[in-house]
């Protein structure tokens, strides 16, 4: 399914979804992107969970269009998976096409629904991945976090005691839920509706935290924004619809982020450039795991680099 008309992402729409989910990344800051040492992007760029809530509300279309949300109940597949990969960043004004193929149903060794998406923009792609409808999370669903001390009792962007975890918290709002799901081109009445008493959160917007939470763990570790930025090469998602069906305004939300030793063994594109691979995982006020996410940065000048020997 691509739709016909193509979607447009402007300044407000960036700077709505940044204030919503607490993201101050220079990247998409109207002004601050000009301090960014080497920035080949030219002007503030899309944010990449702005991008996946698009994705996540087309897919939802797509499938109340073809009653697969009955199967997805009928079966419990509780478990929502996007593999995303980031090939371009998109800029404010640029057309954007989502393309999103038939689904695919496979019963062996589980009932599975997967969708492939693409997003372009002038004949580049912008992303690629899937969507899965899964009984069980494909990342990281080995993690135990039972022996965790009570993280309601420590202070907010500590080191959990004991781990490798960084921890930010986090409280889930309405309105910045609402407020990220119109910046991501979504229609958040299809989400909130105070007359109807429905309030339905959508499953990128708590994972779109960590971001923030990423950011400030720099921050604390004094990383040089402008002179050493990053960028997100992926995200493996997977959300737990069970959990996200209890979420409620003001509920807290505990961010636990770790960060993995760099390996020559994990790099971009079989590259020489090694990827910063973070586990993220969002856990309830009831130590339910809302989400976990595993995310693949590296720094901009590394690409830049890469990018202007390819062509010499």
């Amino acid at each position: 399914m691509t739709k016909d008309s193509p979607f447009i992402f402007e300044q407000i729409h960036i700077e709505v979804a940044r204030a919503a989910s607490d993201d101050f990344n220079l990247f998409h800051d109207k002004h601050k992107w000009l301090q960014v040492t080497h920035n080949p992007f030219k002007g503030p760029i899309v944010l990449g969970f702005q991008m996946n809530t698009l994705i996540e509300h087309q897919i939802r279309l797509y499938r109340e269009a073809q009653h697969e949300d009955k199967i997805i109940a009928e079966n419990q597949l509780r478990f929502s998976n996007y593999q995303i990969t980031f090939v371009n960043a998109l800029r404010p004004r640029q057309e954007l096409v989502l393309d999103i193929k038939k689904t695919l149903i496979a019963t062996i060794p589980e009932l599975t629904l997967t969708n492939r998406i693409t997003m372009k923009s002038r004949g580049k792609t912008i992303l690629l991945g899937y969507k899965k409808e899964t009984k069980a999370p494909l990342f990281l669903a080995e993690t135990d976090l039972s022996a965790l001390p009570d993280l309601n009792g420590l202070p907010d962007k500590s080191m959990v005691p004991g781990t490798e975890f960084f921890l930010k918290r986090k409280w889930m709002t309405n309105g910045n839920a609402k407020n990220f799901l119109s910046g991501s081109l979504a229609e958040q009445s299809d989400y909130f509706d105070e007359l109807a008493h429905v309030a339905r959160y959508p499953e990128i917007f708590p994972c779109s935290l960590t971001s923030g939470a990423l950011l400030e763990k720099a921050q604390l570790e004094n990383h040089d924004f402008k002179r050493n930025p990053m960028v997100y090469t992926s995200h493996d998602i997977s959300v737990d619809r069970e959990c996200l069906a209890q979420v409620k305004n003001n509920d807290k939300l505990h961010i636990l982020v770790r960060q993995l030793p760099e390996s020559k063994d994990n790099t971009l594109h079989h590259s020489n450039i090694m990827l910063r691979t973070y586990e993220c995982y969002g856990l309830l006020a009831n130590r339910a795991i809302l989400f976990r996410i595993k995310l693949n940065l590296v720094p901009l000048e590394e690409i830049v680099k890469n990018l202007s020997s390819k062509m010499h």
